[in-house]
Parts: C-alpha cells; sequence; structure tokens
C-alpha cells in the first residue's frame, strides 16, 4: 500500500481481496509473492531502495529473476499523487507492469499513465458480479513499448534534476557576441618618389668653363 494513502476499511478489504484472487490467478504460470496491506514480504530490489507491488511474478523452474508486477488500486487511489508515487517507479522497471482498477476508473487511469509517460503493459478492471469478482482487459502494450516509455520518462527525471545553465546576460546555451576587430592605425604618408632637382654649380666654375672655350 501507498505510505501517502489510508484507505476506507471497506475499501481495503476489497483491495487485498482482490490481490488474493489474482495471486490464484497468476499462480498457474508463476511464483506469485504479495504484498497486501502493509506487508513487505515480496520485495523488488534490495533495501533501501527496494519496492513493494501489490504483487511479484517469477517464472516457475526458471531462477528468480522477476518477470512481472501487478499493482490493484481502489476508487480512491486512481490519483495524480499515487500514479507519481507508485506507478511511475513501478513503470521505469524492466519488467511487465500490469494495473488493476476498478471499472469506473479506466480513461483516468489512461491518462494519468499518458501524462506522466508510465510504461504499463496492461490496464484490467475489476468489478462486482452477485459475490464474484470478474476481471477485464482494456489495454494491452508489448514490453518494448513499455521500455521506450521508461526511457523516455527516466529522461524526463534527469532535465529536471539537471535543467541547462544559462549564460549571464542572455539566453541558455546563446554564444557571446564576436568582438568587432579594431581598424589598423593608418601608416604615415611617405614622401614622394620623385627625383630632386640637380644643384647648381658655383659662378667661379661657370666662368672657367667660359674661358676655357
Amino acid at each position: 500500500m501507498s505510505p501517502i494513502l489510508v484507505r476506507p476499511v471497506r475499501e481495503q478489504l476489497e483491495h487485498d481481496r482482490v490481490i488474493r484472487l489474482l495471486q490464484a490467478k497468476y499462480r498457474r504460470r508463476f511464483l506469485a509473492g504479495i504484498n497486501p496491506g502493509g506487508e513487505q514480504t515480496a520485495p523488488v530490489g534490495t533495501p533501501p531502495d527496494a519496492l513493494y507491488p501489490d504483487l511479484v511474478l517469477t517464472p516457475v523452474g526458471r531462477g528468480k529473476k522477476i518477470t512481472g508486477i501487478v499493482e490493484v488500486e481502489t476508487g480512491e487511489s486512481v490519483n495524480t499523487l499515487e500514479a507519481i508515487s507508485q506507478w511511475v517507479p513501478y513503470g521505469r522497471l524492466p519488467m511487465e507492469f500490469s494495473l488493476y482498477v476498478p471499472a469506473g476508473a479506466v480513461e483516468t487511469s489512461k491518462r494519468l499513465c499518458a501524462d506522466h509517460h508510465i510504461g504499463v503493459t496492461e490496464i484490467w478492471t475489476f468489478h462486482m458480479v452477485g459475490d464474484q469478482i470478474r476481471f477485464t482487459q482494456v489495454f494491452r502494450a508489448p514490453l518494448e513499448a513499455k521500455l521506450a516509455a521508461a526511457r523516455t520518462a527516466a529522461a524526463d527525471a534527469r532535465r529536471a534534476a539537471n535543467p541547462p545553465a544559462r549564460r549571464p546576460g542572455g539566453k541558455s546555451g546563446a554564444k557571446p557576441a564576436a568582438a568587432k576587430k579594431a581598424a589598423p592605425a593608418t601608416q604615415a604618408a611617405k614622401p614622394s618618389a620623385g627625383k630632386a632637382p640637380p644643384a647648381k654649380k658655383p659662378a667661379a666654375a661657370r666662368k672657367a668653363v667660359r674661358k676655357s672655350r
């Protein structure tokens, strides 16, 4: 039973009765351990992280590897808090997860599984016919789809726990604006490359030239 839920006595008796009926049903193919009421006798995993679904299914004569789990809900326990605290962890396990709910809670159960990416393999309903309880399957997904939903839920949980860091002064992941390159300094103007005018000869030299002629 969920630690956040206290069922009315009548619902708890009905809940535990359904668990024992399912134990008899699944015993045809499995070793079916149960955790009715507040009992914790059939764990999945090891303490302190062990989970205690209502039924734990192990193949007969094929070792002790758990292949499936079953959770039974009543009218009071088909809600968001129960889905997050119980169904989400069960849906992440690499095994089949079957959910049993009252006949009037089918659509709510499907919506909760879709909203929280819960990897449920089967959804069944139960209802009274006279003094007997009848079971009807209303949803079935292959194990591969269940594992895909479990991976999606795990990825969402990681993103929620580790949001991307935001850089100061801008959006997350935005690149800083590139700094503009400074224009090169203007080079000093060079003198013109023209030839310098010839130097004038002194007056005495000009006279000497005329006399020699």
